[in-house]
């Protein structure tokens, strides 16, 4: 009986070879089928659980902080080393969804992803320790940086005529969850007895939830729209190539341009995937910056606890409709530089006037740094406008977040160290601010009308 090896040479050489059955045998070259409506479904229901899960780990401790701290005895450098682990994280365990995703599968990969958020979010707040803490922070922020990197892939392999509209439903569900968590976090906490570390814990349900629909993903082995199936892949699995095996290609190993096109991106050569990169990295900041101080801004600026919490929430709730929005906007326009400034001009509206009158416009300047925050979605969305081909957009993906990552780690533990050591926010708003001219800077660039395959 001939091996699979053997049906792929009689294959490439042309040949008609059916398998011991009499069926055909597997397709190895050429346009997958389409897959069936209720797996396009499943994916979408998995790409919004999983978004929904990918900040309240950071919001939920953000309106919590002072108690927190208190609970643990963190100074406030400590707690400024504290908002900087999301990044960090990010910037270290992102870099490695590409290689995950070839080997496991980009289904299988977030299927861990939110069994880590949840069991990270599970364990931390009653580890006891600042160090234990910290520990079981990162294997929640662990989860959320491998899925982080991996919904653009997801999203550029299963819906590759819609990626504006499917980076908007993911972005606004995330944009959604991140509100959720910051608005009802206090609440729920008083209803639990004022116990903080019950209202952190509360958020690992929603993350053992969004492990469901990836489980059935990883087992699927329905073909992704209009990829080949490698042949290396379908001569180690036969008939039946599972998803994973095939997000593995998405991943690197091949692309509707063709495997040789991988060894010659060189995407540090491109000044756009660069441009992209700092873009990410300071709209980043701006973001952990908000998501882990604003609550305490407005605290010491007289506002109650809840009410903080309730401000970031509308921060946070602004991505619900214009992170749909603007990535549609977005995906329509060859250039995506006048987007980026308008959403800089806010942020620095909202910084001036946080300086200025805290508390009198507390729920103005929520909202212009609400707008300001949609540059995430943005810079999703350019991610997948800056690539031709499956290749590219996990490359980029992964240089972009995991190099803006890095870049965000030392504005929120900057911020910490000037608040303890100035006594005020002067300093530390002050810094935000000047921040987002090079952020506007740096995404004007990175939303010219090229792609990085013509930069590598």
């Amino acid at each position: 009986m001939p091996d699979d090896e053997t049906q792929t040479q009689t294959l490439n050489r042309g040949g008609a070879a059916r398998t011991p059955a009499g069926h055909p045998p597997p397709q190895l070259s050429g346009a997958a089928e389409a897959p069936a409506p209720w797996l396009l479904r499943l994916i979408a229901v998995g790409l919004v659980l999983a978004a929904l899960n990918l900040r309240p780990a950071i919001t939920s401790l953000g309106a919590l902080l002072e108690e927190v701290r208190e609970g643990l005895h963190m100074s406030g450098s400590v707690a400024g080393v504290l908002t900087s682990v999301p990044p960090l994280c990010f910037a270290v365990f992102g870099v490695m969804a590409p290689r995950l995703a070839r080997r496991f599968g980009a289904g299988a990969v977030v299927c861990a992803g939110m069994a880590a958020i949840a069991a990270g979010l599970l364990i931390r707040p009653y580890i006891g320790s600042t160090a234990g803490f910290l520990a079981a922070s990162a294997l929640a922020l662990m989860g959320i940086a491998v899925s982080n990197i991996l919904m653009p892939v997801i999203v550029k392999r299963w819906f590759p005529d819609r990626v504006g509209t499917m980076t908007g439903l993911y972005s606004m569900a995330l944009a959604l969850g991140t509100a959720l968590a910051a608005a009802v976090t206090v609440p729920l906490t008083g209803a639990m007895g004022g116990n903080w570390q019950s209202g952190l814990a509360v958020w690992a349900g929603l993350a053992a939830l969004a492990v469901l629909p990836w489980i059935v993903l990883v087992r699927d082995r329905t073909p992704a729209p209009g990829q080949p199936a490698p042949a290396r892949s379908a001569a180690a699995s036969g008939p039946s190539a599972s998803v994973s095996g095939r997000a593995a290609g998405a991943s690197g190993q091949a692309s509707a341009s063709g495997p040789a096109e991988a060894p010659a991106l060189r995407i540090t050569r491109s000044r756009t995937a660069w441009g992209l990169a700092c873009f990410f990295g300071l709209q980043a900041t701006a973001a952990y910056i908000t998501m882990g101080w604003m609550p305490q801004i407005f605290r010491d600026a007289g506002v109650s606890a809840g009410t903080a919490g309730v401000l970031l929430a509308v921060t946070m709730a602004m991505g619900v409709p214009l992170a749909f929005v603007i990535p549609r906007v977005a995906a329509r326009l060859k250039q995506q530089g006048p987007i980026v400034v308008v959403l800089g001009l806010c942020g620095l509206i909202g910084y001036g006037g946080l300086y200025l009158a805290p508390a009198a416009g507390a729920w103005a300047w929520a909202l212009l740094l609400g707008v300001a925050n949609c540059a995430f979605p943005l810079a999703l969305t350019m991610i997948g406008m800056r690539t031709r081909t499956g290749v590219g957009v996990v490359r980029l993906s992964a240089f972009a977040q995991s190099t803006g990552y890095l870049l965000s780690i030392p504005g929120p533990l900057l911020v910490g160290v000037l608040y303890q050591h100035s006594g005020g926010w002067g300093l530390p708003i002050a810094l935000m601010a000047g921040l987002m001219i090079p952020q506007m800077v740096a995404g004007v660039l990175a939303g010219r009308d090229r792609t990085i395959e013509d930069e590598c």
